[in-house]
């Protein structure tokens, strides 16, 4: 039991980290800013702005877009303290090891799974939806039985086979992912980097041909009056509109798990944090601005908003819902990217601590990548990504990434008084104001999830709990040197 509570010294970690043999250092600053532009604006932009107006905000959602920034960026501040102090592949997982000990860092890394794997098998199966319906834009109708999950899920009729075979589009799309992280991080930081020019391309012309149709009545009331219930616009509703629009957010941590194959860690990590973060808050509010200046919010609450707002521009620029879907597929792919390479350097790290089997953490000779682990987890994916559909992958996603961003505000916390003289290249200002606020707002969001969610991550989190004692316990590299010293 005393081995639960065994911390992997910094100090150790670094050494590890400068090994000769292992990951190599690639990625500047401006491929991690990328990154993160890539896992944060993907669909979401397309989607729950216009929702989050239409039911809760009203124009006033770009307020919900800095307040959802604001709770993120405690989280993405924390973060980038601890990547500059642990400049190692396993994020969030290295940093609980530091301070809450080996139990505490399994079970992070075990929680990671659902943000990182299963958000980007999640991702996977919508991108198939968006390919198919720009298949048939252009008239080439996919079979649903070869373009759909083989289950579905309902809480009145429980799981049921929906006569589909398989998805080839989501599996095809997380099989080229799976490939590409294996073979080279250089080579999928490009091609990110492609993705990310596609939809900030798209982006932008929908903000320059918008613009010129912008009607400023569509912007009064700026905050539209409350309607008597907490949430339904008012003051109230830009909070609880912040509450939506905040998974729009989530992805520019998986940037941590990227620090040992950084060039400058301890500079390059928190700036390419930093740096998305801002960057995506402000392409938000823009477009938000613009999405309900072209038509009333009230008519933003379908599931394409954006549709409806390209169709408000008139029949000459009709040709923009093929791009918007294009740009959308574009957004949708980097984000599975970001995600899938983050989860093969949570897999690498835990494997290198002996709490996974070695053929995680095997490098390739060649491609100086976790080779076999990006091929192991890209088989998982595909099974995934062929019978579950989206909204049983997704269900945990959230709590995934507010658990671990607890865990690191409430790591940064614990360092600073127990180890106060480490050197810090990067500090939270503010502290603990800031990563107290952030263990607080992080916590008070897991609270109003639903219930089924808490059981689902309850449920993961017990079957993580039997692997650790049946194999991780007794592979475990610290326990083993502290029983032969």
């Amino acid at each position: 039991m005393k081995g639960l509570f065994a911390k992997k010294s910094i100090r150790a970690m670094k050494e590890d980290a400068e090994q000769k043999v292992g990951l190599k250092r690639t990625l500047s600053s401006f491929n991690l800013t990328m990154m993160g532009i890539g896992a944060i604006v993907g669909a979401g932009i397309f989607v729950l702005t216009g929702q989050a107006a239409a039911n809760f905000a009203g124009p006033a959602v770009i307020l919900s877009f800095v307040c959802a920034a604001i709770v993120c960026t405690f989280a993405a501040l924390c973060y980038a303290e601890f990547s500059s102090l642990v400049p190692v592949s396993g994020g969030p997982y290295s940093y609980a090891y530091a301070t809450l000990g080996e139990f505490a860092a399994w079970i992070m890394g075990w929680v990671l799974t659902l943000e990182f794997l299963v958000s980007a098998c999640t991702v996977s199966v919508a991108w198939s939806g968006y390919f198919s319906s720009l298949m048939t834009d252009f008239g080439w109708h996919l079979p649903e039985r070869f373009s759909s999950p083989m289950l579905s899920y309902d809480t009145t009729h429980g799981w049921m086979r929906t006569g589909a075979l398989l998805n080839i589009p989501a599996m095809a799309i997380a099989a080229l992912i799976g490939v590409m992280t294996a073979l080279g991080i250089k080579a999928a930081a490009r091609f990110n980097d492609i993705l990310v020019y596609i939809k900030f391309g798209v982006i932008i012309l929908f903000i320059i041909c918008g613009v010129f149709f912008v009607k400023a009545s569509n912007w009064t009331p700026f905050i539209p009056e409350n309607t008597g219930a907490f949430g339904q616009f008012g003051w109230s509703g830009i909070l609880r509109g912040a509450g939506i629009v905040f998974f729009a957010f989530l992805g520019f941590d998986a940037l941590s798990t990227l620090s040992q194959e950084a060039r400058n860690p301890q500079k390059d990590v928190p700036t390419g944090m930093i740096s998305s973060l801002s960057i995506a808050t402000v392409t938000y509010m823009i477009v938000g601005l613009i999405l309900t200046g072209i038509v009333s919010y009230k008519l933003l609450g379908g599931e394409a908003p954006f549709a409806v707002a390209i169709d408000a521009l008139g029949p000459g620029l009709f040709w923009m819902r093929y791009v918007a879907k294009a740009a959308i597929l574009a957004g949708l792919t980097s984000v599975i990217l970001v995600m899938f390479i983050g989860q093969t350097r949570i897999f690498y790290s835990m494997a290198h601590d002996g709490l996974l089997p070695q053929v995680f953490c095997k490098v390739h000779k060649k491609f100086q990548t976790p080779f076999y682990n990006a091929l192991i987890l890209t088989a998982i994916a595909l099974v995934l990504t062929a019978i579950f559909p989206v909204e049983v992958l997704g269900a945990v996603v959230s709590m995934g990434a507010l658990f671990a961003f607890t865990i690191v505000c409430l790591g940064v916390l614990i360092l600073r008084y127990t180890q106060p003289t480490l050197h810090r290249s990067f500090k939270v200002p503010f502290a603990p104001w800031v990563p107290g606020a952030g263990c607080l707002v992080c916590l008070i969001q897991m609270v109003v999830l639903p219930g089924i969610i808490w059981i689902q991550t309850a449920v993961w989190i017990l079957i993580g709990v039997v692997v650790y004692f049946s194999y991780s316990a007794r592979h475990s590299k610290i326990r083993h040197a502290s029983a032969n010293r």
